[in-house]
């Protein structure tokens, strides 16, 4: 159980970074002039830490033969 409470940690914090990085992106989009590469940073990461979630949940789900 040792390691499923590290990913399930692990997991709630990378949402929360996702949710900051969702926030942080739609504040910069908000108040022109913004920094388009910086804006493309912040979303290109944002994308890493969704697969990183997803990658995450799916250990975390027991596979489940139909």
């Amino acid at each position: 159980m040792d390691e499923q409470d590290a990913l399930r940690r692990r997991l709630e914090e990378l949402k929360v970074e996702h949710r900051d990085l969702d926030e942080a992106i739609s504040h910069l989009a908000d108040s022109p002039p913004f920094d388009q590469i910086k804006l493309q940073r912040l979303k290109k990461r944002k994308l890493i830490l969704k697969d990183e979630i997803a990658s995450l949940e799916d250990q975390l789900l027991p596979d489940i033969i139909a």
